[in-house]
């Protein structure tokens, strides 16, 4: 289970790299992630296999 945390949800949307990226249009199109680092591509598929997101869980089950 994912332990959710503020301070990396919020820093995640607000920080400088992200915002450069974004703006100079050097986005990767979907899939396309192994492209441009794949050791960290394939640390995040596993992770996202093996996890579990709580909010989602309770989002489920309040449906």
């Amino acid at each position: 289970m994912r332990k959710p945390s503020l301070k990396k949800r919020i820093s995640a949307r607000t920080s400088i790299k992200r915002q450069t990226v974004h703006r100079a249009g050097l986005k990767m199109p979907k899939g396309h992630g192994w492209v441009r680092n794949p050791k960290k591509y394939a640390y995040n598929k596993v992770y996202n296999k093996t996890t579990f997101d709580i909010f989602k869980l309770l989002k489920k089950l309040f449906k």
